[in-house]
C-alpha cells in the first residue's frame, strides 16, 4: 500500500470512529421556588449543540429538547514582536490560544408536555462532560431552579 494510500484509509477510519462517537447524558434537578419538592430529569446529547430533554414534574412529562447557543471555548491568533533586548523585535511571530468561555455553553430548552402546557428553560455552563446550573419556568410561571450533573457517556 503506498503511503498516500495509507494516509487516506487512517484518515477515514478515524473519520468514522469520530462520527460512531459518545453522547453524553445528564441528570437535571428542579426545584420549584415556592417549595422544597425537588424533581428529577434526564437530557441525552443528540450531537454537539443539541439535547433530547425529559422532565417528570406531578403528574406532566414534559419533553423537548435543548439547544446551544455559542461555543463553550474559542480559538484565536495571536501575532507580534516579541522583544530582543532594546527596541529590536522579531515580528510575524505568533501562537494559537484557546480560551474557556468562563460561563460555559448556554442553551434553551423548550419542552411540552401531552396536555399542551410547556415548560421553559435557560441554561448554563453546558460543557460535554461537566454540568451547568439554570431555571425553568411552566406556563403558571413558576420557576424552578435547574442543577445539572453530568452523568456518563453512551454510544
Amino acid at each position: 500500500m503506498r503511503a498516500p494510500t495509507l494516509w487516506r484509509c487512517l484518515i477515514r477510519a478515524v473519520a468514522a470512529l469520530s462520527a460512531a462517537g459518545c453522547a453524553a447524558s445528564y441528570t437535571l434537578t428542579l426545584m420549584p421556588r415556592n417549595s422544597g419538592l425537588t424533581y428529577t430529569g434526564e437530557a441525552i446529547e443528540r450531537n454537539s449543540s443539541e439535547a433530547d430533554v425529559t422532565v417528570p414534574i406531578g403528574d406532566k412529562v414534559y419533553r423537548g429538547t435543548w439547544v446551544t447557543a455559542g461555543p463553550d471555548r474559542t480559538t484565536a491568533y495571536v501575532s507580534g514582536g516579541i522583544g530582543i533586548g532594546g527596541r529590536r523585535s522579531l515580528g510575524g511571530l505568533g501562537t494559537t490560544v484557546t480560551v474557556d468561555n468562563p460561563q460555559g455553553v448556554e442553551a434553551k430548552a423548550l419542552l411540552r408536555a401531552a396536555d399542551g402546557s410547556g415548560l421553559r428553560c435557560d441554561l448554563r455552563g453546558l460543557t460535554s462532560g461537566r454540568g451547568g446550573i439554570g431555571t425553568c419556568q411552566d406556563d403558571q410561571g413558576l420557576v424552578y431552579d435547574v442543577q445539572i450533573r453530568f452523568k456518563e457517556y453512551r454510544r
